[in-house]
Parts: C-alpha cells; sequence; structure tokens
C-alpha cells in the first residue's frame, strides 16, 4: 500500500523540482525570489492537492485530466510565487 502511494505521488514531487528549476534556468527574474525548497514546497502541496481532488472526481488515478490539471495549477502556483504579474521592464 504504501508502495502505491508513492507512486501516486511520484509525478506530484518531479514536477515541483523540475519547475522551478526550469524557470531559473531560463528566466531571471529580479523580481522576489522565493528560496527553492521553498517554492518546491509549496508547488508539491499544490500538486498533491490536485492529484487529490482528480483521484475523488474521477474515481482513479492516472487520468491525463489529473496530470494535465496539475502542471497547470503548478505553473500557475509558481508564477505567483515569482510575481509574474509585475513587469521586469521599465
Amino acid at each position: 500500500m504504501f508502495n502505491h502511494f508513492l507512486n501516486f505521488l511520484a509525478p506530484a514531487f518531479w514536477l515541483a523540482i523540475l519547475v522551478p528549476l526550469l524557470g531559473r534556468l531560463f528566466f531571471k527574474s529580479k523580481s522576489a525570489n522565493p528560496r527553492l525548497w521553498m517554492q518546491v514546497a509549496v508547488n508539491f502541496a499544490v500538486n498533491m492537492l490536485v492529484l487529490v481532488i482528480g483521484l475523488w472526481y474521477f474515481g482513479r488515478d492516472g487520468k491525463m485530466a489529473s496530470y494535465t490539471g496539475m502542471t497547470l495549477a503548478c505553473t500557475t502556483s509558481q508564477w505567483l510565487m515569482l510575481r509574474g504579474w509585475r513587469s521586469t521592464k521599465r
């Protein structure tokens, strides 16, 4: 049962790590930049919530709609943490 639980959370964990790392690689932000571990923790919590909602709604794990929702929610939370609405050009 524990193995199933870890496999359920694995996509949420890896996406939570990859989004901030790739964001740092491709986008240089001059606004407030939270620590990497904080970004990973927030993104992981958001991803877990979306996966649990997807499991509840669809009644099973592994639906592409859940993974799509997880990706959209993760990138949105990352954008909010980095204050993406602020323009970097002045």
